[in-house]
């Protein structure tokens, strides 16, 4: 029995390989209006609307990661030939979908985006269709990653901050806070989605250093002047920092994705 186990433990590991992109099959529905506002459990707000220039999805908690998933991109394929191109369309994962029955729940636009010229409104009908998804870098060119200080902050006693525009095929899973020039450094935790907060607040302009992973990597990211002393609700901080770290996954062979979509 021990033998069997080891040979299946081996045969286990060597099924898996490295993907450039690994591809998941499953089911993707839309939402029925084109909000004008926006809400959603990463807690991006109105932002999501300018950021994803209207392709965003809600994803299921697998892919959300209890927020870490937040600001994550995703290309998007429906497998209905007659009604679908083969590009599909590319979403900034903004929202939880605790509806099991697809993975993904897309914009309007994005969804509307997967179908063949002339076939928007027949795709769009359907409601709910077969897809094949991958994630993908995000990409903002010339874009660094922007912080902003939430509404439930109150300067000097808590800051509460979320970030965007955050690159590449990365998620952010520790974030700290220091007073600039200093190296007593406090640790934000995630109240929701990508928002972080802490009640320990430096005095004085701070700096950030965020942990950040890609595949199996992670590595520090310094932002050493981000957010002055005078920092209020609302504001919006460049970091001069850009992320845009790619990883391979990690999958079984039939699910590797290499090559581009078109």
């Amino acid at each position: 029995m021990a033998w069997f186990l080891g040979s299946l433990f081996l045969v286990f590991i060597s099924s898996a390989t490295a993907c450039d992109r690994c591809v998941f099959q499953s089911k993707a529905s839309h939402l029925y209006e084109s909000p004008t506002t926006y809400g959603g459990a990463c807690g991006y707000g109105n932002l999501a609307l300018q950021f994803s220039n209207g392709f965003f999805a809600a994803a299921v908690p697998s892919l959300y990661k209890q927020g870490a998933g937040c600001g994550a991109c995703y290309q998007v394929r429906c497998k209905n030939r007659r009604l679908c191109n083969t590009v599909g369309t590319k979403v900034v994962l903004t929202d939880q979908n605790n509806d099991n029955a697809t993975d993904l729940v897309l914009s309007q636009r994005a969804f509307f985006t997967m179908a063949l010229n002339g076939k928007g409104a027949d795709l769009l009908n359907l409601g709910v269709v077969d897809v094949e998804y991958k994630r993908v870098p995000c990409e903002y060119p010339g874009r660094n990653l922007l912080v902003r200080v939430e509404e439930s902050s109150y300067n000097p006693f808590k800051l509460a901050i979320k970030f965007f525009y955050q690159g590449g095929q990365t998620d952010m899973i520790a974030v700290d806070v220091a007073q600039v020039g200093t190296s007593d450094w406090s640790h934000m935790k995630r109240s929701y989605g990508a928002v972080w907060e802490t009640d320990n607040v430096p005095e004085g302009a701070l700096q950030l250093r965020m942990v950040v992973t890609s595949g199996y990597d992670g590595k520090w990211v310094w932002a050493k002047s981000v957010l002055p002393a005078n920092w209020g609700v609302g504001a919006i901080f460049n970091t001069g920092v850009q992320i845009n770290d790619i990883a391979k996954e990690s999958c079984p062979p039939w699910q590797c994705g290499d090559g581009q979509w078109k």
